[in-house]
């Protein structure tokens, strides 16, 4: 069941929340909502992966 949320938050977020890999995005001058997003996407994929 958990595994099935994450599953489905990811195809959400895929869908809503920009990819910064296509914008080539540079880490070092992301600003701190561009961290946080980047995060959650981590967060969410791992368990979604697990």
């Amino acid at each position: 069941m958990k595994k099935q949320l994450f599953r489905i938050i990811a195809k959400l977020n895929k869908a809503i929340l920009p990819s910064f890999s296509k914008k080539q995005l540079d880490l070092a001058k992301a600003n701190k909502l561009q961290i946080a997003i980047i995060g959650w996407k981590w967060y969410i994929t791992k368990n979604a992966l697990d």
